[in-house]
């Protein structure tokens, strides 16, 4: 797996945008991500739906490398960190969780987040908030209309396509205004909305070779 950086700073913070689909927050020392959906596929398989059984495991993969590569001491999930009920891939990420016993998780809930907040302890997370702060950022899962602090949420899976000689191509991207940053989803199964929501934003759109800024 190739990690590819992008520094950029916001508030006199460094965060580290990468092509893994989460950033790092230097200062903090923090992982941040958003949209893992644990327990997506185990859901679609319960449902007759053929998928494979390993996506979760290759995202809990994906994000090893990461924490081991950039010495995280937290992760911070900006929301929907589940997707449904209780299945077979919260043992799987119980599991992953003992590899790391001093790394703390913080939780910001999303709208899939339905579970109690007791089963949502016993799969290791420390902390778990509607909205959190920390420094000059605020953490929800939505954005925030009318917050005076810098917003960094998820939820919508940001998009961008771009039309080649040949056929319109499709990336999941970063997309960072004057007072918020959306993150792409962590989740490798996830659809991407391409709505240009943001005109005047700054894109950073990735592949597993490079980022990009587009605007």
């Amino acid at each position: 797996m190739k990690i590819i950086e992008k520094l950029i700073v916001i508030k006199e913070q460094n965060l580290i945008l990468t092509n893994q689909r989460a950033l790092f927050w230097k200062e903090s020392s923090a992982l941040i991500l958003s949209d893992l959906h644990l327990g997506k596929t185990a859901h679609f398989r319960k449902n007759g739906i053929a998928l494979p059984s390993d996506i979760i495991q290759q995202d809990l993969k994906r994000l090893s490398t990461l924490i081991h590569h950039f010495k995280a001491e937290k992760i911070i999930i900006v929301g929907d960190f589940l997707h449904a009920g209780k299945n077979s891939e919260f043992e799987i990420f119980s599991d992953w969780k003992t590899q790391f016993p001093a790394l703390s998780i913080i939780l910001v809930k999303g709208n899939h987040d339905r579970v109690s907040e007791k089963d949502i302890l016993e799969l290791g997370v420390s902390e778990i908030h509607t909205v959190y702060q920390e420094n000059e950022f605020i953490f929800s899962h939505q954005d925030l209309k009318d917050e005076p602090k810098f917003v960094i949420s998820g939820h919508l899976h940001p998009g961008v396509i771009l039309q080649s000689s040949t056929k319109r191509l499709k990336f999941p991207c970063y997309v960072v205004t004057d007072h918020q940053l959306i993150l792409p989803a962590f989740s490798t199964f996830t659809g991407l909305d391409t709505q240009n929501y943001f005109p005047d934003a700054q894109k950073y759109i990735f592949t597993q070779d490079s980022i990009y800024l587009i605007s």
